[in-house]
């Protein structure tokens, strides 16, 4: 009975750490969105360098790729976790249930707890993909910047060495 009740407090914290995940990545469409209407008025009221604009919309628009596909995953995440406690909560119900009853069957027992921690597992995995998929979109936005400010990739790799030795 211990160790469900483990895994059940174990997935309702990763629920709420992938439901403010999703919070995060709502947040940056929705940013995204003012930039890129920032950038249409801004194309037509002022004379802009035709690169920048161009370059701020293929940024704007991978990191918008990468959001959809990230928000589809915390998505399925969040259900796996979902199922994960629900099918912890009926193997504590399915012991108290048999043990009430007296009936000497393991098996709907183990069956339950194997099936909940494998939904915990598959909503792990699911995080450590969104979590590569934000580390990418990272870089990619990082890289941006650099080109933005004239920093070379080359010269913020020895900077970021430099720091790191510190």
């Amino acid at each position: 009975m211990i160790t469900p009740a483990l895994l059940i407090s174990a997935s309702g914290t990763l629920v709420l750490s992938t439901s403010n995940r999703l919070s995060r990545t709502v947040d940056r469409v929705r940013a995204l969105a003012r930039d890129a209407e920032e950038l249409q008025s801004s194309a037509s009221s002022a004379p802009v360098d035709a690169s920048y604009l161009q370059a701020k919309r293929l940024l704007i628009g991978r990191q918008i790729t990468s959001l959809a596909e990230r928000a589809l995953i915390l998505r399925s995440a969040l259900a796996a976790f979902y199922l994960a406690i629900g099918l912890l909560v009926a193997t504590s119900i399915a012991v108290g249930v048999l043990t009430w009853l007296d009936a000497h069957l393991i098996w709907p027992v183990i069956s339950l707890a194997l099936a909940g921690a494998g939904a915990l597992l598959w909503g792990s995995v699911l995080l450590v993909r969104e979590a590569r998929l934000a580390i990418a979109a990272t870089l990619d936005e990082m890289q941006y910047v650099r080109r933005l400010v004239g920093v070379s990739e080359s010269s913020a790799d020895l900077s970021s060495g430099a720091a790191g030795k510190r």
